[in-house]
């Protein structure tokens, strides 16, 4: 399963284009306009990213220009109403990989999507085996087989925590190895498959939402826990009392 980012400010049309990516098994985020969109690709790092060259603010081609200017090599699908030759050489020459005339076929865009990951050799690693025991620790259950992250609520009851994949790869990864620091080098080469570079804020984003879905819907336990300088660690430890 690969990370698609969407850069289009029609949230029906946005709408539509998640619903046939998650179908299709790709776990899909969403930008309004190009502004979002590069936030994103700088921070998250999405396999693949479909953008619209019309939108307000900074366009399409602002956002390819500025990202492979940043030397983000993400690959890049043009989705847009502009059929003109002169605006498809001039896309694909400013550094898109694909571009596709609007209206277009849903099934065209997940199998160019396909085609893409493919190219670049990004797609992700397969997730983890699914006959993988669960991991059970105080307040919290990973389970490989349903792919959730439970917590245990006050009333005793177990919450799913709603998690992307790559936050579940990343929270298994480190739960693996509870007690352990990992490094942010370690932890980005794991579950993304490319090395950590000192600007990269992919890991610590990732983990910002773990920490909101996970550790701050536990009332007992903190279970990801920061080592400044070095990385991160898993470890479920009680809350401090108010």
């Amino acid at each position: 399963m690969a990370t698609v980012l969407i850069v289009e400010d029609d949230e029906v049309l946005a709408g539509v284009m998640r619903r046939h990516l998650t179908q299709a098994g790709h776990d899909v985020e969403w930008a309004a306009d190009g502004e979002r969109g590069l936030k994103k690709l700088r921070f998250e790092r999405p396999d693949v990213c479909v953008v619209d060259l019309m939108m307000p603010g900074t366009d399409g081609w602002g956002v390819i220009e500025q990202m492979r200017a940043e030397g983000l090599d993400t690959p890049v699908i043009v989705l847009s109403a502009r059929s003109s030759e002169h605006d498809k050489v001039h896309t694909l020459g400013i550094g898109a990989d694909d571009y596709i005339v609007k209206p277009a076929s849903m099934k065209e865009l997940v199998a160019r999507v396909g085609a893409a990951l493919r190219r670049s050799g990004r797609a992700s690693a397969p997730a983890a085996p699914r006959e993988e025991e669960a991991i059970e620790a105080p307040g919290i259950r990973i389970d490989f087989r349903t792919h959730r992250v439970l917590v245990e609520a006050a009333s005793g009851e177990w919450v799913d925590c709603a998690l992307t994949v790559r936050e579940f790869r990343l929270l298994s990864t480190l739960a693996r190895e509870q007690g352990r620091v990992l490094s942010r080098d370690e932890l980005q080469q794991r579950v993304w498959g490319t090395p950590h570079r000192p600007r990269d804020r992919i890991v610590d984003v990732c983990v910002r939402k773990i920490r909101e879905k996970v550790d701050h819907r536990s009332p007992s336990h903190d279970f990801v826990h920061t080592h400044y300088g070095v990385g991160y660690r898993f470890e479920p430890e009680p809350k401090a009392a108010a």
